[in-house]
């Protein structure tokens, strides 16, 4: 790493802690006397440690180094993922809680400030050694040496300090930045339920109709003839399944095919409003409406197209569709299945409640307003975090301060 601090090896300055051993019979689903909760690699996301999906070990396995302290970093050690292996999150606690043996922890010695090694642990030098290191291994393990040969650039303790206070308030706006876009996805979930209440339980009185009766399209699209001769750098968007996320598309990683192939695919050519829903796989059950971003598109094998008629509003069905009720009606339709998808039929006959039209438009009306504040909000965590990974960079490049 280039910086106009001195590097060390990061060895001077950690401890490595190995993870709990267990077996089947020594864990526990649900908390339990005598058992503490267990960190697994589910549990590190996005640079943080999550406590949700834990599970419980019996407390007479845990060295006492094995507790979670206050700075220590916690790795996803061992994967079957590639991209898994060496995703960190931080304790800003002690906590009652250990790790398993697929992670390690990293603990800081008394001659570093903790906070500012676990900003570390977060530059793009980082993530990018460790995938270096794994790339270049048939097993997908970090080993002690991989972490200790890294080059930390070290300023003195007091610039240390300086350096995590600053990047601790800018970590601050972005953590809250993301609090109120949660809040409003909240407020609209809270909305629906308001306005329509249960959609299985229809408390409402709402008619019951099948999807299929207000449909005038109900298909999905193919994989591109030609290959990878389909595709081309700029052209007609063509949306698969990663695109569509609940309520919402993302076509910041979209491909694009050519004018003729998207001519041979015309039963899966979008129109404005059209409702798209994950039919196959990890995402089934993802729904999104397309606002004819573009103006033109297809979608591929893995995405159905929905095409209303008047009598159904395309975002109310799409939350409709997603509300976690709806959703547990999807996963009923899979459950026994080797594959989860679903076909045309099966959504031409899921049962949808038919509240009246003009309040099916006022819910639309109130749901656009609040993703017009969403993405105003969007923006402006898209210029935190950028000005926090440019923060990070001339941190470590010891740009930020002199020592």
């Amino acid at each position: 790493m280039l910086s106009r601090y001195k590097t060390y090896p990061l060895r001077n300055f950690i401890e490595q802690i190995r993870g709990v051993s267990y077996k089947k019979s020594d864990v526990s689903e649900v908390p339990k006397e005598g058992y503490i909760p267990l960190l697994r690699a589910n549990n590190i996301q996005a640079g943080k440690l999550v406590f949700s999906d834990v599970i419980y070990v019996k407390k007479e396995l845990v060295k006492s180094d094995q507790l979670i302290k206050k700075g220590d970093i916690i790795i996803a050690a061992s994967s079957g993922s590639k991209e898994v292996v060496g995703k960190s999150g931080q304790a800003h606690s002690d906590i009652d809680c250990t790790f398993g043996a697929f992670c390690k922890c990293i603990r800081a010695k008394e001659n570093i400030n903790p906070r500012f090694l676990g900003y570390f642990f977060k530059t793009d030098y980082y993530s990018r050694s460790i995938s270096n290191r794994v790339n270049g291994a048939n097993i997908n393990n970090l080993r002690n040496e991989h972490i200790d040969n890294l080059l930390i650039p070290i300023p003195s303790v007091s610039t240390q300090e300086k350096i995590a206070d600053v990047l601790d308030k800018t970590q601050e706006l972005i953590d809250k930045r993301k609090a109120q876009i949660e809040a409003l996805d909240q407020l609209t979930q809270s909305v629906f339920l308001e306005m329509f209440g249960d959609p299985l339980r229809n408390n409402k009185n709402f008619e019951v109709v099948k999807l299929g009766e207000y449909t005038t399209h109900v298909s999905s699209g193919v994989t591109p003839r030609g290959g990878q001769s389909a595709y081309v750098p700029q052209g007609i968007p063509l949306i698969r399944s990663q695109n569509v996320h609940m309520n919402k598309l993302n076509l910041d990683d979209v491909v694009f095919i050519t004018e003729e192939v998207h001519e041979s695919m015309k039963r899966s050519q979008l129109r404005k409003y059209d409702v798209l829903l994950n039919i196959t796989g990890a995402s089934i059950g993802r729904v999104a409406v397309y606002l004819g971003e573009n103006n033109q598109a297809n979608v591929n094998q893995h995405v159905c197209i929905i095409r209303l008629t008047e009598g159904v509003n395309p975002f109310y069905l799409s939350y409709y569709i997603a509300s976690p009720q709806f959703q547990y009606s999807i996963k009923l339709l899979n459950s026994g299945a080797t594959r989860e998808a679903l076909n045309y039929t099966q959504i031409k006959n899921f049962n949808i409640l038919l509240p009246p039209l003009e309040l099916q438009n006022k819910f639309a009306e109130i749901v656009q307003k609040i993703e017009s504040q969403k993405d105003l909000l969007q923006k402006s965590l898209e210029e935190l975090e950028n000005n926090f990974n440019s923060l990070m960079q001339r941190t470590f490049k010891g740009e930020l301060f002199n020592d």
